[in-house]
C-alpha cells in the first residue's frame, strides 16, 4: 500500500510526457453521424467539382468559330498527284499575293513624283550602304562584301 501512495505521489510531482489522446470516455464529439457526414463531404465534393467542370464542355468553356475547321486542317497529302496539287495552290496562291503587292506599290509610285521616287531610291541605298560598312565582325553580309571588295 505504501508502494502505491509513492508511485501516486511521483505521477503527480513528474507528469508522463505521453498522453494518450482523448477517447470516447474523457471526450464527448458529434457522434457517428457527423463522421459519416464529413466523410462523404470528402469523397463527395472532389467528385462533385469534377463531374460539374467535367460534363457539357462543349457548350459551357468554348468560344465559336475559334478553331478552323476540320476540312481544312490535319489533312496531309500523302499521294503524288495530291502533293503536286498542293504545290500548285501554294505557288498560286503566292503569286497571286505578290501580284496584288506589286499592283499596291505601283499605285503608291504613281501618287509620288519622280523627285520622290529617286530620293526613296537613293535612300535605301545609302541605308543598304551603311549597314554595309557599319558591320564589324568576321561573319554577316557587311564582312562578305568587304572581303569580296579587298577591304578586310
Amino acid at each position: 500500500m505504501a508502494s502505491r501512495t509513492f508511485q501516486g505521489l511521483c505521477r503527480l510531482v513528474n507528469p508522463s510526457p505521453f498522453r494518450l489522446p482523448p477517447t470516447s470516455a474523457t471526450h464527448r464529439s458529434g457522434g457517428s453521424n457527423l463522421e459519416v457526414f464529413k466523410f462523404g463531404m470528402y469523397i463527395m465534393f472532389p467528385i462533385g467539382w469534377m463531374w460539374y467542370f467535367g460534363t457539357n464542355l462543349d457548350t459551357r468553356f468554348s468560344v465559336p468559330d475559334f478553331w478552323p475547321a476540320p476540312e481544312t486542317t490535319h489533312k496531309i497529302p500523302f499521294e503524288k498527284e495530291e502533293l503536286k496539287e498542293m504545290g500548285e495552290r501554294l505557288k498560286a496562291e503566292r503569286l497571286e499575293r505578290r501580284r496584288k503587292r506589286l499592283e499596291q506599290s505601283r499605285v503608291e509610285m504613281r501618287e509620288r513624283g519622280p523627285n520622290e521616287i529617286r530620293q526613296v531610291e537613293q535612300i535605301e541605298e545609302a541605308e543598304q550602304a551603311r549597314q554595309v560598312t557599319a558591320s564589324k565582325g568576321t561573319f554577316g553580309r557587311g564582312s562578305i562584301e568587304k572581303w569580296a571588295r579587298g577591304q578586310s
